[in-house]
């Protein structure tokens, strides 16, 4: 089991979103650090280290937090991406959004979102959610490895 937390993408658009969400990952300790993008181009630029990310520290994130409205690419799009990638598609993806369209929670599901959480309109219970969700997939899921996966890793029998 790991023990070291490792990074949270969070991919939002709206700045108070991310001020909140910033706000109540770090005033509850459950990350190391939060890296933030702001449209689902960048979020794809930053999950196949490309662009202004080419140069970052390779390494699966613990969770992406994924908004389905941004702008450029949307997050269903880049939750299409992400999935259908070997190396990316064990990454957790949590859909954080003000959608409550059964449409966005159903096409989420099927391209292999792990958690779909509505964002509450109160203050308060907005904190709440994002404090579960860094609790629950930043401190208490095992994260997927940070290491790539050989492509060929299904194939070897377990000894």
């Amino acid at each position: 089991m790991t023990t070291s937390i490792r990074r949270i993408l969070l991919a939002e658009d709206d700045p108070n979103d991310v001020e909140l969400t910033l706000t109540a990952l770090t005033d509850h300790a459950m990350v190391n650090e939060v890296d933030v993008v702001n449209d689902g181009a960048e979020a794809m630029d930053y999950l196949f280290c490309r662009g202004k990310y080419a140069g970052r520290a390779t390494g699966l994130p613990a969770v992406v937090l994924l908004d389905i409205k941004m702008p450029k690419v949307d997050g269903i799009e880049v939750l299409r991406q992400l999935k259908s990638d070997p190396q990316l598609r064990i990454v957790p993806v949590v859909m954080l959004t003000s959608s409550r369209e059964e449409r966005d929670l159903v096409e989420s599901y099927q391209l292999g979102a792990s958690a779909f959480v509505v964002k509450p309109v109160d203050f308060a219970a907005f904190v709440d959610a994002v404090k579960q969700v860094g609790v629950f997939w930043a401190v208490v899921n095992e994260p997927p490895p940070s290491r790539p996966i050989p492509a060929n890793w299904a194939a070897h029998p377990r000894q």
